[in-house]
């Protein structure tokens, strides 16, 4: 396959810089915004100490009520800037972690797309928690600038009362941010690796979830869940490291910031003292002082959620920027439905090769189970063609020529642990919407009997995963939604292995009625599909070894009446 991802890697850093690039619009006008409050915010304490000074002086019921009328402007101006602002940022923010997610999706979702040792729990926390932190980059640069405007015009009214207190500002402000720069670090660090083990705890309960029953069967459950409460137990302990820094960091940037709001609070009352300032420039510079403390605070929290985003843009990376598998060709299959496999090499597989013709419908008795699952693999492009010796043709065309989605419209493997989904029946046996031959697909599956035990009828709420449905309407489902898509090419693997027999009998006189002329191939063990089947393939070692309908085998090869008998 041929056409690989076409964008640049993206390492972290750059990572940022796209979010930043794809949000200037927004950013300059939260900017603005937050700017705007961060500077109504400081004239309050600069306005009440000019309203000191000149009701002082002036004495007049006018002078008040313009007083009176300037604070509700300020309180006017900071409520609406921080509210549109606000709106302004979240709403960029919420969309670019939508973008993120999804490119991290696609990543994920593609198969044999991209080589990265990461599990699907761990992808799932990259495409969540991880691109929810990187988007947060967005809001954090205009608070970071709307911070600085207000320690500008705190420095700029405190230097016109008197030089010394806006230097004092200025230097403090400088100051405590290289202090908490330094600390920002060991966060950004900590919350990486933090990250990484609630991934890896996130993909063990995955893994768990999906094998609780065959670990009930064989007693393994206690070694697994130990398993999951160790990696949970680190996970755990790297949370409580990230806590203390966090703690520490907030602690120290806390205190930093008191003590330059005390600073400047007892410069200024030295200076009133000495009679440098007046009454009305004291009560402004205590008035800073403590306004001062919310930007600061901010200003200062700042370089954390930067090094949190720049962690998480980094594990984004690891998906977003690792090699593909392989890269898929442009062409498509040509119409009919023809699929031939030549001489494949993978796994147990040891030069497989069989043709089935457009609409026929052909099974597969494979005598060692791994060899049809090898088999189901490679036909799903879950293993890149060059993994395997061998070609595999679709509609004629080399399937390592074809695109992905080209191979997705044409050909359907379904497997037999296939996935069910949170929703209801009918979007579990049409996902996409279209209504295409759902009744017909629920008929073949024979699962009328679940639809009609519940009033809602198709719209029967599933739990995830199917919780309240037994592990023969879990497949029953999963078969149903095969066949509601109606693919050209159909590969069953195991479909009727958790049925009964009289169900598995209707279910196969079903399908073969459902899919005629179409193709379609089964891989499976059961009889009553075996008998269905316009020929059986046998497949044992890794070859096919014999070829012929379902009952001249039964009655001239042994082996096979050994195999399949039940």
């Amino acid at each position: 396959m041929k056409n690989p991802d076409t964008e640049r890697p993206r390492p972290g850093p750059a990572i940022l810089r796209t979010a930043l690039r794809r949000n200037v619009g927004a950013m300059i006008a939260g900017t603005v915004l937050m700017g705007l409050y961060q500077a109504a915010e400081t004239a309050f304490p600069i306005a009440l100490g000019l309203i000191v000074e000149h009701t002082m002086q002036d004495r007049s019921l006018g002078s008040l009520a313009i007083s009176i009328g300037s604070l509700a402007v300020i309180i006017t101006t900071v409520s609406l800037s921080w509210r549109f602002g606000m709106r302004v940022l979240q709403k960029a923010n919420t969309t670019e972690a939508h973008r993120w997610r999804v490119r991290v999706a696609a990543c994920g979702l593609q198969p044999v797309a991209r080589d990265v040792d990461l599990k699907s729990g761990e992808i799932l926390t990259i495409a969540t928690e991880d691109a929810d932190q990187t988007a947060d980059i967005i809001e954090v640069v205009p608070l970071l600038i709307s911070s600085l405007v207000a320690v500008a015009v705190a420095a700029v009214a405190l230097s016109l009362a008197d030089l010394r207190l806006g230097l004092l500002v200025i230097v403090g402000t400088v100051a405590i941010l290289s202090v908490l720069a330094v600390m920002s670090k060991r966060i950004g660090a900590s919350t990486q690796e933090q990250q990484a083990r609630v991934a890896r705890a996130g993909a063990k309960v995955a893994d768990l979830i999906i094998g609780l029953r065959p670990l009930h069967g064989f007693g393994g459950n206690h070694a697994a869940f130990g398993s999951y409460r160790r990696v949970s137990t680190d996970a755990k302990r790297q949370a409580i490291t990230v806590a203390r820094v966090n703690g520490v960091y907030a602690g120290t940037a806390l205190a930093l910031n008191a003590v330059l709001a005390a600073a400047v609070s007892l410069t200024a009352g030295w200076l009133a003292f000495e009679g440098r300032i007046t009454i009305g420039e004291l009560v402004m510079a205590v008035g800073l002082a403590q306004f001062i403390m919310e930007p600061l605070k901010m200003f200062s929290e700042m370089p954390k959620y930067v090094m949190i985003a720049r962690a998480s843009a980094e594990r984004m990376a690891l998906v977003l920027t690792a090699r593909p598998v392989t890269t898929p060709g442009p062409e498509r299959p040509e119409p009919g439905g023809e699929l031939e496999v030549d001489g494949v090499r993978h796994g147990t597989l040891q030069g497989a090769k069989f043709t089935v013709t457009a609409g026929e419908f052909v099974a597969i008795a494979a005598y060692q189970p791994r060899a049809a699952a090898d088999l189901a693999a490679v036909l799903a492009v879950n293993v890149a063609p060059h993994a395997y010796e061998g070609v595999v043709r679709v509609g004629g065309r080399e399937i390592a020529d074809l695109s992905i989605e080209s191979v997705r419209e044409h050909l359907l493997v379904n497997p037999y642990d296939g996935e069910i989904f949170a929703g209801t029946l009918r979007t579990n046996i049409d996902p996409s919407g279209t209504g295409r031959a759902i009744e017909a697909a629920v008929e073949a599956s024979m699962l009328t009997d679940v639809v009609a035990l519940h009033r809602a009828g198709l719209d029967y709420p599933i739990r995830d995963r199917g919780a309240n449905l037994s592990g023969g309407q879990r497949q029953r489902l999963s078969l149903a939604r095969a066949l509601a898509a109606d693919a050209e090419v159909l590969v069953l693997h195991d479909p009727t292995t958790a049925v009964d027999a009289v169900t598995e009998q209707l279910i196969a006189r079903n399908v073969a009625k459902l899919r005629r002329g179409r193709t379609t191939l089964v891989l499976t063990s059961s009889p009553a599909l075996l008998d269905a089947a316009d020929r059986v393939l046998v497949l044992d070692e890794g070859v096919i070894t014999a070829e012929d309908t379902h009952r001249n085998l039964l009655a001239g090869d042994e082996a096979y009446c050994r195999a399949v008998a039940r």
